[in-house]
């Protein structure tokens, strides 16, 4: 049993534990529906130039909707990215995934973490990171601006939480 790993102490409970994960404004049902128009408009504007003999022009009616529905799975695929950020009494962890589902996690002692918000005025927050001697780490580049003020403001919270005790 490792004594400095949260997760392996059992009276050691993590005091804030959040899971971070890019927005994305249409759903699965909204892409369907979506994908099906514009299947229908590319198919009746096929058989148009079809009938009227502009039958080259048919392949980038097909080129085109190949395009769209490309971008669309690029990024339905960067929203599996997804971050997991906890704060114990002895370690503050962040574990980073991948879309293609690797983990890389990175481990700080609370008292010499340092949590770094740089803001814009107009923006707000633009990035945040934690940090102490030896190593840094960016902390929800994916999120909006309304998530990153609420979860900079949760995190400093727990981590002046922890520090305080």
């Amino acid at each position: 049993m490792n004594p400095g790993n949260a997760e392996t102490t059992p009276n050691e409970q993590p005091v804030f534990c959040a899971e971070l994960t890019p927005y994305r404004s249409l759903g699965m049902k909204g892409f369907k529906v979506f994908m099906m128009i514009a299947g229908l408009m590319s198919l009746v504007h096929v058989v148009v130039f079809w009938i009227i003999g502009a039958w080259p022009v048919v392949f980038f009616f097909g080129l085109d909707f190949l395009l769209l529905f490309g971008a669309f799975w690029l990024n339905y695929r960067a929203a599996r990215t997804r971050e997991v950020v906890s704060v114990s009494r002895l370690d503050v962890s962040v574990r980073k995934f991948t879309p293609a589902g690797r983990m890389t996690e990175h481990r700080f002692n609370p008292f010499w973490a340092h949590f770094h918000i740089a803001r814009h005025e107009e923006i707000g927050i633009v990035s945040m990171s934690l940090s102490d001697r030896r190593k840094a780490t960016d902390i929800g580049s994916f999120l909006n601006r309304d998530d990153r003020e609420s979860f900079a403001t949760a995190f400093s919270g727990a981590l002046a939480t922890v520090k305080r005790r």
